[in-house]
């Protein structure tokens, strides 16, 4: 992608890399938001990435996001209202509190 990876934009004190707009901000989260419904409710099968990280979310030439590396996620049929997770997926630092708390309440009790 032309502009490589969101990860790039995060912090502010690299030389070399401009800083982003409020607008182009907005524009960047409001995609990805749009991509993960997309992913949970536009498609034939529910798919559930557990990976989102700014590293995974290269931006084309015109920062447009687009979700990329679907190594951890798994496909759910449409009409299972309730999906049922036993245990945390993703990258330490990006994976949600309440499925690392339940993770690790789970290693304490085996």
């Amino acid at each position: 992608m032309p502009n490589e990876s969101l990860d790039k934009y995060i912090s502010t004190n690299q030389e070399g890399i401009p800083l982003l707009s409020w607008q182009r901000k907005y524009d960047i989260i409001l995609g990805v938001a749009r991509g993960i419904e997309y992913l949970h409710r536009g498609c034939d099968v529910r798919i559930f990435h557990f990976d989102i990280k700014p590293h995974n979310i290269p931006l084309d030439e015109n920062f447009i996001p687009k979700i990329s590396d679907f190594g951890l996620a798994n496909l759910y049929l449409t009409d299972n209202s309730i999906v049922n997770l036993t245990a945390a997926r993703g990258t330490i630092g990006y994976v949600a509190p309440i499925d690392q708390q339940k993770h690790w309440s789970n290693l304490l009790q085996s």
